[in-house]
């Protein structure tokens, strides 16, 4: 019998697995990475993808409006990339009084003084001027429409600019295949029709079909939210990004700058090969961690993690999460779209009625729970997750009681410690 630990809330805990049933442990990769945060910023400027220097593509006297995070996306580091990013515009000839920060809120809500200061950091925050982005209210510039029929309307304060530069940082993404790139414009940017009309496109055409089985995390072959991303973001055509992508001790382990498109596709590489993992068979059982907190703070959260481990589990498998969700679901839409309908027909009404992300990751989960034995080891309250499909315990020896006596004794299992960032692939996929 093996003994694995693996990390639950601030403590570790221990997963039990016969060695004969274990299939392997499946973490990411460690890959060499840029020795400091700032090395791997100014690396990038210096060298951008498919695009020349911002010396040779900015002029003085031109306007320049740097698209940057939101507060929930702290975790990427602006402040430490964007003051980089205004000293190379500053030695070019470009003054403080000729740079903006828009921060792409997308769909969510505006922001505090002190939030911005957060973003763009003290010093940017008193010499640029900094704007949210507000989808319902603000001015918008009208594009036209992609070829699946969303309209395509941005910022008009961004487009009115001489120059768009885009920043945000490359993860996995549930719906859009990867995040970062395009998505600092739209949703960043864009208005609350064009995101939603965007964002549709997860569901099938179909009414009752449930999600479009090709949006999904680490595809964009064929994936129409991406496609159509990538067709609007056109339109509005970027002069340059700069993205991050962050190592395993949660800083920036590397970097990508030029062109908005062909340095977004480096950007993704580097995700890949750092935690993209390839699987040669689905598991009967997937034991997986949130990675311990913060990650596993809520269950909106802990999203990620059982997105990523339902790839590498059979269809009707046991799939087991260990989460605290001290702060319980994370997320009062989430919590509705659990608790406040009956099944996931309900829910995809709901969704079609008025689609926003949270909500899309309540159905998704009630999905989830139709085609897997979902568990989870948390420190919520059970009664929260009652009549949802996910099935609480305590500890781990409670919920591997429970998956046994409905699936039998031995299970072929694929661990998951880093679940939260660890993406299974199928061999040839």
């Amino acid at each position: 019998m093996g003994k694995h630990q693996m990390k639950f809330d601030r403590e570790v805990v221990e997963v039990e697995i016969p060695d004969s049933d274990l299939l392997g442990v499946l973490r990411s990769r460690e890959v060499p990475c840029a020795p400091t945060e700032e090395e791997a910023v100014r690396e990038a400027l210096a060298n951008p993808i498919g695009a020349p220097r911002l010396k040779d593509i900015v002029r003085p006297g031109e306007k320049v409006c740097i698209v940057t995070c939101d507060i929930t996306r702290l975790w990427q580091h602006p402040s430490l990339y964007l003051p980089i990013l205004v000293e190379e515009l500053n030695a070019i000839g470009v003054p403080d009084k000729d740079i903006f920060f828009i921060s792409g809120t997308g769909t969510h809500r505006s922001q505090t003084p002190e939030e911005h200061k957060a973003i763009v950091g003290e010093d940017l925050y008193r010499r640029c001027k900094v704007y949210d982005h507000n989808s319902r209210t603000d001015a918008m510039t009208d594009f036209g429409a992609t070829s699946r029929g969303t309209p395509v309307r941005f910022n008009k304060r961004a487009a009115d600019s001489d120059h768009v530069i885009v920043t945000g940082g490359v993860v996995y993404h549930f719906m859009a295949g990867w995040g970062g790139g395009k998505k600092g414009i739209l949703p960043g940017i864009a208005s609350y029709e064009t995101v939603m009309a965007n964002h549709a496109l997860a569901l099938n055409p179909l009414p009752g079909k449930g999600r479009n089985s090709v949006c999904r995390t680490g595809s964009i072959d064929g994936n129409l939210i991406h496609l159509d991303m990538v067709e609007a973001v056109g339109k509005l055509n970027p002069s340059f990004l700069l993205n991050v992508v962050m190592n395993a001790s949660g800083k920036i382990g590397w970097a990508v700058a030029g062109d908005w498109r062909q340095a977004y596709q480096k950007g993704m590489d580097i995700v890949d090969s750092v935690d993209a993992v390839e699987i040669s068979e689905k598991a009967d059982l997937v034991v997986a961690s949130a990675c311990g907190y913060p990650k596993d703070i809520n269950f909106y959260q802990t999203s990620k993690t059982f997105f990523n481990a339902q790839e590498a589990l059979k269809p009707g498998g046991a799939m087991l999460v260990l989460s605290a969700c001290t702060e319980g679901y994370g997320n009062e839409e989430v919590q509705k779209m659990l608790l406040d309908f009956p099944d996931n027909d309900a829910r995809e009404s709901e969704l079609r009625r008025e689609f926003t992300i949270a909500k899309h990751v309540g159905f998704c989960t009630g999905e989830t729970a139709e085609r897997f034995d979902f568990h989870l080891v948390t420190k919520m309250d059970p009664a929260l997750l009652e009549g949802t499909g996910v099935i609480a315990s305590r500890t781990v020896e409670e919920a591997m009681e429970k998956i046994h006596a409905k699936h039998g004794g031995s299970l072929k299992t694929w661990l998951m410690p880093q679940g939260a960032n660890t993406l299974p692939k199928m061999a040839g996929h």
